[in-house]
């Protein structure tokens, strides 16, 4: 298994959704250009860096809020807000 994979499981990230699902259940989404990011919270204990970042693209030509999407990048560090989140996650949407 990835580690990409692993971190999915661990941050209980769905794979594949929409990103209406999404803005339904993490507050920290956004659209940019053609993929959904997203800013995470997952506490790692007081003090400690508790934020990740995700990048979902879309599966099909359908980019409504209702298309699907599946995970493309999931952060490999963690960080102490969700502000670094999403610019780790802005920043991997187009590699």
């Amino acid at each position: 298994m990835s580690k990409m994979t692993e971190r999915a499981r661990t941050y209980r990230l769905p794979n594949p959704t929409t990103p209406e699902d999404l803005e339904c259940r993490w507050s920290k989404t956004l659209r940019f250009g053609d993929k959904v990011i997203l800013a995470g919270h997952y506490y790692n204990g007081a003090g400690k860096p508790s934020y990740y970042g995700a990048v979902y693209e879309f599966l099909s030509d359908d980019t409504s809020c209702e298309g699907e999407i599946g995970i493309r990048e999931v952060s490999g560090v963690d960080f102490m807000d969700d502000g670094h989140a999403l610019e780790w996650a802005m920043k991997n949407a187009n590699n």
